[in-house]
């Protein structure tokens, strides 16, 4: 019996954002005794390393795919699940049926990132695409209960060198769940104007934040419409922003 102060211990790491390898390594325990109080007692992880896991190899090493990972993390903050109450956490990210390519895209990440397996779960005009791995919650530390918005979303540092690197890649994910490129259509003295834009639509200031520093990165320049929305409406910026993201395909 392990005193209380460690399972607080390790709640309260996991709260802020801490790989689930770095938490149960940080307090000296076993990797299923964790386990067990972060995910339930259903959740146990093989005692050998899993290799496709960067974080629980050994020796630890930097995400293989760093391009398809940024991807994965817009797409995942956007539109994405994580779901750890299962035996073994189930990452879902939901796609509009309008948009093969955008579903192909979604499941070619997950496998770059690591799963063996991806399926698709088609109902109400969407495509939940699904990947069952032990080691997703490493990779998406930003996972918990309750939506988005209603909890801190804060990246680690090495997911912040990760995006700082592929800041485009991760737009391209922003976006495609939670964005659109779209004709903008305005009246002025008596003669009609359409341009093309990017909105962006996230209640989660934090995940908003995320967003307005990516454009940054890259040199595109937003402004807010209203609280939870994001406008990208000046021609070189759409221009520029495209190279990253285009149309929903």
């Amino acid at each position: 019996m392990h005193p209380p102060h460690l399972r607080e211990r390790a709640i309260s790491l996991k709260s802020a954002g801490v790989p689930f390898t770095e938490i149960y390594r940080t307090l000296g325990l076993s990797r299923n005794t964790v386990a067990g109080w972060l995910y339930g007692a259903r959740y146990k992880i093989n005692s050998l390393p899993d290799r496709r896991c960067p974080f629980c190899s050994d020796p630890a090493r930097p995400i293989d795919r760093p391009a398809d990972y940024a991807y994965l993390l817009g797409i995942y903050l956007g539109d994405g699940h994580l779901l750890t109450t299962c035996r073994v956490p189930l990452l879902k990210v939901a796609c509009d049926l309008r948009y093969p390519g955008l579903i192909t895209e979604a499941g070619r990440a997950m496998l770059a990132c690591g799963a063996r397996v991806v399926g698709h779960q088609i109902r109400d005009g969407r495509d939940d695409v699904r990947s069952s791995w032990m080691h997703w919650p490493c990779l998406l530390p930003q996972h918990g209960p309750g939506k988005k918005h209603e909890r801190a979303i804060r990246l680690t540092d090495w997911q912040r060198q990760v995006v700082g690197a592929w800041p485009g890649r991760l737009l391209r994910g922003l976006f495609h769940s939670d964005g659109c490129r779209t004709d903008n259509r305005i009246v002025r003295a008596g003669r009609t104007y359409r341009y093309p834009r990017y909105l962006f639509v996230n209640e989660s200031a934090d995940i908003m934040g995320i967003c307005q520093q990516a454009l940054d990165d890259v040199g595109v320049r937003w402004r807010m419409c209203r609280r939870n929305q994001l406008s990208v409406a000046r021609r070189d910026d759409v221009r520029a922003l495209d190279q990253y993201v285009g149309p929903k395909h």
